[in-house]
């Protein structure tokens, strides 16, 4: 069978493409914006990719279009799909169907963290030799890929709130059924297909009530937000995990303060200390709630602590990109306040109060460029030392007015090679050069690390 993907470079359709080669499908598709890592893992698979949306992708006509949540009505390639009478599908609607039928399904839902806790129970069931199936909305270090199928029943999903389609407005979430179910946390966020909070609880309460009566549902203590959505109506055992509420189930205690090491709690009995890369507490709070959930699938709690020793987080999850000269150039996709003020403070915490960091923020997401979330931004970024903000044409509100209330610690330009050479020329031996976006940002962080490379002299004063 022949799939033609529509939006095949997104994180999520990237990565079904991948599951669709393995089934043995051909797969080709189509997309505007190409750029790793996921158009170079989809290359390596010999999947052929188009750029642009012309119709002469479509012929001859492939047995199914995929159509990406990106696409809307006015594409040419939407446009010719419906008046041609294709077989179309939805992503999420596609992977229901064609992989998670008839599977243990692992779900990890809410605004934070759902790439990262998802990459960490993937490893743990790996370790685990499980062999588990996966869709991540990123490429975990672990396994290079964003999605395989797997080797046993078990498949874990990244279950995204975004709406499914043009054609299909529920969340992409709804479709997956899961047996375990991780609800991380939650936000307002997505402004773009929702007027406020309440409507993304009314989301989420669909998604658990898909869940079984003999599944599990991990979720965080003490969450107004998601508390709410529990109270709609709930028909599964629910296990709680906090960092610092005693009265969840799981708990972390004896934390470094930088997170690199915990002891974590079972209903009050020590499971072991996890030692490992990563740092913040919000990542304290991913292990938990993966080991809950790797736990609800007979991964004894020990041995999944004993996982995360090896775990390597997913790329453009504070990746370092490189070091040139004694300056760290990392990659991170954090695009929403509360994320940009837990990846600063796990960044502070790891480096001490004396190194200086230079944050660099695109205002790239729907979100950000309506300006939802403006006033926040500030104290999300406090914790830097420099803030060097990328401002887009079409904002819809005034991002030097608002970055004015960090006086000069804060400068918005339009131009990414004005912020390349602003850094070039300012950077030291010892910063930490954090970029945060969820899109290429035109190759940022490796422009970066080549003009410092040319601009030697300077960075080692």
């Amino acid at each position: 069978m022949h799939i033609h993907i529509l939006g095949i470079c997104g994180t999520f359709m990237g990565g079904l493409a991948l599951l669709a080669r393995a089934l043995g499908h051909r797969v080709s598709g189509s997309d505007a914006d190409v750029y790793p890592p996921m158009s170079t893992q989809l290359e390596a698979a010999g999947i052929h990719l188009m750029t642009g949306y012309s119709p002469h992708h479509l012929q001859p006509a492939p047995d199914c279009v995929v159509v990406g949540n990106a696409m809307s009505r006015g594409n040419p390639a939407v446009e010719y799909m419906l008046d041609q009478g294709l077989a179309y599908s939805s992503g999420p609607q596609w992977l229901a169907e064609q992989v998670l039928q008839g599977r243990w399904v692992l779900a990890v839902a809410g605004t934070h963290g759902k790439t990262s806790s998802a990459s960490l129970l993937a490893w743990i069931l790996e370790e685990a030799g499980l062999s588990p199936g996966f869709l991540i909305g990123g490429v975990p270090e672990n396994f290079g890929i964003s999605a395989r199928l797997g080797g046993s029943p078990f498949f874990i999903v990244e279950a995204d709130e975004y709406d499914t389609a043009f054609f299909d407005k529920r969340s992409k979430f709804v479709h997956y059924r899961p047996r375990t179910l991780i609800l991380n946390n939650l936000e307002f966020d997505h402004a773009d297909i929702f007027e406020n909070l309440p409507m993304i609880q009314r989301q989420f309460h669909h998604l658990v009530r898909t869940v079984p009566a003999s599944g599990l549902i991990i979720a965080p203590a003490g969450e107004q937000a998601m508390e709410e959505v529990l109270s709609m109506g709930c028909w599964t055992p629910v296990e709680r995990f906090s960092v610092v509420d005693a009265t969840a189930q799981w708990r972390a205690e004896h934390a470094t303060p930088d997170g690199g090491a915990f002891d974590v709690l079972f209903e009050g009995q020590h499971q072991g200390r996890v030692e490992w890369r990563l740092s913040g507490r919000h990542s304290i709070a991913n292990a938990l709630a993966a080991i809950a959930a790797a736990r609800h699938v007979g991964v004894p709690p020990k041995l999944a602590i004993q996982a995360m020793t090896g775990f390597r987080n997913v790329k453009r999850r504070m990746e370092l990109r490189g070091e040139v000269a004694g300056v760290s150039v990392y990659d991170d996709f954090a695009h929403h306040p509360t994320a940009i003020e837990t990846t600063l403070q796990g960044l502070r915490a790891r480096v001490g109060p004396d190194t200086r960091i230079i944050a660099i923020l695109e205002l790239r997401s729907n979100t950000m460029r309506m300006g939802v979330h403006a006033s926040r931004l500030p104290a999300a970024l406090d914790l830097a030392d420099q803030v060097l903000v990328y401002s887009p044409e079409n904002l819809d509100w005034d991002a030097a007015a608002v970055f004015a209330a960090m006086g000069g610690r804060a400068v918005v330009l339009d131009n990414v090679e004005a912020i390349v050479s602003l850094v070039a020329a300012t950077a030291h031996a010892g910063d930490q050069v954090l970029v945060m976006s969820n899109g290429g940002f035109e190759r940022i962080h490796q422009r970066l690390l080549d003009r410092l490379k040319e601009s030697g002299a300077v960075v080692n004063e």
